[in-house]
């Protein structure tokens, strides 16, 4: 699939870019499918998790991939979009020791994460990096999308609220993560491109 509306030189940019994702839950898969679509050909995925039920409602995945690995079936997914893809998946639970070495030759990474300890783990490897690491919070809920903003915090680019967190009372929902997501897909296109963030 090549994206008629950017210049050869564009193409170029973003099919020569390597971009990290760390999740493909939510944040991740949804992501991952804007970058594909926006002519992006080359990425490494890590998940440890499984497709589950609770999923569907806000993840790009398909109730025939329940039970699968999520980073199989993300794969599959994001392959239907563009075959030609360079793909990279690993499936396991992020840590300290693994983390530098799974994004080592990556130019951009993306922050896709659930859960707070394997967020810190991300983040104190790679804050203050050369490379810039673009990430969410705060986006669970319905409406208030005017409050989801993106910031930035030296190579950190953080797009939500900073305020809605998951939690009993407030579940995530697609519509709001699919806007953080999207906003994070676009700070990547952006960087790569040299827009305006």
């Amino acid at each position: 699939m090549t994206n008629p509306y950017l210049t050869p030189e564009e193409r170029g940019k973003l099919e020569r870019v390597k971009v990290g994702i760390a999740g493909a839950g939510g944040l991740g898969s949804n992501a991952a499918m804007h970058l594909v679509r926006a002519g992006v050909k080359r990425l490494v995925l890590c998940d440890f998790d499984v497709v589950s039920e609770s999923n569907l409602n806000r993840q790009f995945f398909f109730r025939d991939q329940l039970g699968m690995k999520k980073v199989e079936a993300l794969r599959g997914n994001l392959l239907r979009i563009e075959p030609d893809l360079e793909l990279q998946i690993d499936d396991r639970h992020l840590d300290v020791a693994g983390v530098r070495a799974l994004y080592a030759d990556c130019d951009i990474l993306v922050e896709a994460l659930d859960e707070a300890a394997t967020k810190a783990v991300f983040y104190n490897a790679f804050l203050g990096d050369s490379r810039p690491v673009v990430g969410a919070s705060g986006l669970a809920g319905f409406g208030r999308s005017n409050a989801i903003r993106l910031k930035k915090l030296g190579n950190l680019y953080l797009a939500g609220d900073g305020e809605a967190a998951v939690s009993n009372d407030l579940a995530p929902q697609s519509p709001r993560v699919g806007i953080a997501a999207a906003m994070e897909a676009n700070t990547v296109l952006a960087l790569v491109l040299g827009r305006e963030i």
